[in-house]
């Protein structure tokens, strides 16, 4: 049973009913006066005999009653009291003080979609957290993403903001009667190495077709909600009853890119998360008095909540050239600062605005069946938590107007900048510069890379592909003779096996041409594989590359995790920018 219902009356704060016992370091329940309540740290004053008597809690009458522990934690029979500390016991040594767990003390958070989910560790922590899953609404989009969350892999997360007006003071927003459009898309891909993610931005009016789509019903059935070539991205959500899965399977047949799991909120989330952390901090250059949206500010710093902070992120009056690409920027330098106030250990050492935090979140939040498990949710929480706001880039799909229209008021996905963008975020490179963490290599394996290196011209290699992408021999060839200046080089094809990593095989006369080659391509000491030379077409020695599962694409280093990208407006979360 959650904390609400033991003993307390309805619509109290969760977080005044958990309180810290210094004595054990942990989080207890503590009840309302007419409810039995937790131990508290002093002397302890004898137990009534009848401790088997019934209490509020346990459906029975008010009385003599046993102690309450937290939820889910076995409560010993009062013992008879102790001396106080100023009345030690002859023969005694006084107790130590007990040390606090920092394990039990933990609360964790987790972030995306603007939603954020707050454990709390222990016994009790596990029960609260069901209670949280609870407020949790799920829905079930079969094959459209993954059944599973795994912690070891990169991940993408279709975070999705609707229109639909349900909600108090929300009938100023959005379109009168809609179903719930896909108003506000990010396409968040989390780095398999936790180091970096992106927050991609997809434009609601953009041009897409939204292929077939198979949903579940209320009754278990399903039905196939028909297709649409050529219209807005946000018509995939809501519109004939498609669900997110439909908007899912719009963004793999747009894109390129698979999404894994999707989160989604209403406005009343951005309405309840800002003041759950006492407001989120915003910059305008001029000062702002939209009569449309009622967003009033002045020039300079402010701090929005709730209904004000709705307005931020929805007005398209006040910014730009009131249209839907600028308001963009709006919202990413919202939620970049959100994020910032969400890290702040103002708010990770509040229990109170940490509890408020999860309450909010998880009741305005409908994810997938496959995530909306209790554990799932805590994994989430435990990898998302590792990204630094700093490697947190946001950036906008690459668009161009509709050629189609004289009237310019859709977008189509530019085919100069989208793509390198697309493969980037399906190749887990980021697009900030990371600083990556070095593995440790032995002594003799470090020093492969160590010494005189050839000039690019005099490398002779042969590539091979062992387990890349099909074309991936020829692509690299290409780099390697245009870009690299390695003429010498020749493509061998399939090798016998598939390889997880990428190899370089040479001969130990030809170690200063793979030291050159190795920083070429940012390969490790441990991928130089010393042995012996082989023959060219030409019958010349020459070393071997084979390209393994690890390979990124041509002229992407296998030891970097961003490269050179497209012209791209982008910021990160932990920048302060003023919207104009």
């Amino acid at each position: 049973m959650d904390a609400q219902g033991r003993g307390r009356a309805e619509n109290v704060d969760p977080a005044d009913q958990w309180v810290l016992n210094p004595r054990t370091g942990e989080y207890e329940l503590r009840l309302s006066p007419s409810a039995p309540q937790s131990a508290v740290p002093g002397p302890r004053r004898a137990a009534p005999r009848d401790t088997d008597a019934a209490s509020p809690a346990d459906g029975g009458t008010a009385g003599p009653a046993r102690r309450t522990s937290a939820p889910g934690r076995e409560v010993p029979p009062q013992r008879r009291r102790r001396p106080a500390p100023e009345e030690p016991v002859p023969g005694r040594r006084g107790r130590r003080p007990a040390k606090k767990s920092k394990g039990k003390r933990a609360l964790l958070w987790v972030g995306g979609s603007t939603a954020f989910v707050v454990l709390v560790a222990g016994v009790g922590g596990y029960v609260y957290l069901k209670h949280l899953e609870g407020n949790v609404s799920t829905t079930d989009v079969g094959d459209a993403g993954s059944s599973s969350f795994s912690k070891d892999e990169a991940f993408n997360i279709l975070v999705i903001g609707t229109d639909k007006r349900t909600g108090a003071g929300n009938e100023g927003y959005g379109d009168t009667g809609s179903v719930g459009h896909a108003d506000t898309t990010i396409l968040l891909h989390v780095a398999k190495d936790r180091s970096n993610a992106t927050a991609l931005s997809i434009p609601r009016d953009l041009i897409v077709d939204i292929p077939d789509c198979e949903t579940k019903q209320e009754d278990g059935s399903t039905e196939i909600v028909p297709g649409e070539t050529g219209v807005r991205f946000n018509r995939s959500l809501g519109e004939g009853g498609r669900d997110a899965g439909c908007t899912m399977r719009t963004v793999k047949e747009a894109f390129g890119i698979q999404p894994n799991h999707f989160m989604m909120a209403d406005f009343n989330a951005v309405k309840t998360l800002t003041t759950a952390v006492d407001g989120v901090d915003v910059c305008v250059e001029k000062a702002v008095d939209d009569p449309k949206s009622h967003l009033k500010l002045p020039a300079g710093e402010s701090k929005v909540e709730g209904e004000q902070a709705l307005a931020f992120v929805r007005t398209r009056h006040a910014f730009g050239n009131e249209g839907d690409l600028d308001r963009i920027k709006v919202q990413q330098q919202f939620l970049g600062s959100l994020m910032r106030k969400m890290s702040s250990s103002d708010t990770l050492t509040s229990p109170t605005k940490l509890v408020k935090l999860a309450e909010a979140a998880t009741k305005a939040l409908t994810v997938d069946s496959a995530i909306g498990k209790v554990g799932t949710l805590k994994d989430m929480a435990l990898e998302l938590k590792k990204v630094p706001t700093k490697n947190i880039t946001f950036a906008t799909v690459p668009v161009k107007d509709n050629p189609a229209e004289k009237v310019k008021a859709t977008v189509v996905v530019d085919e100069a900048k989208a793509p390198q963008v697309f493969d980037m975020i399906r190749n887990d490179i980021s697009f900030t510069e990371v600083k990556k963490k070095e593995k440790k290599e032995k002594a003799a394996v470090a020093a492969r890379l160590e010494g005189e290196k050839s000039d690019p011209s005099e490398i002779r290699v042969r590539v091979l592909n062992g387990g890349a992408a099909a074309g991936s021999a020829q692509q690299e060839l290409n780099y390697l003779q245009t870009e690299a200046g390695v003429t010498k080089s020749e493509n061998a094809g399939n090798a016998d096996t598939e390889l997880a990593k990428t190899t370089l095989e040479y001969a130990p006369d030809q170690a200063d041409q793979a030291r050159a080659l190795a920083e070429i391509l940012g390969l490790s000491g441990a991928a130089m594989k010393p042995g012996e030379s082989v023959t060219n077409a030409q019958g010349l020695p020459t070393m071997t590359l084979t390209l393994g599962k690890d390979f990124k694409g041509a002229g992407v280093k296998l030891d970097a995790t961003s490269v050179k990208t497209p012209e791209l407006d982008k910021s990160t979360a932990d920048q302060v920018q003023c919207a104009s």
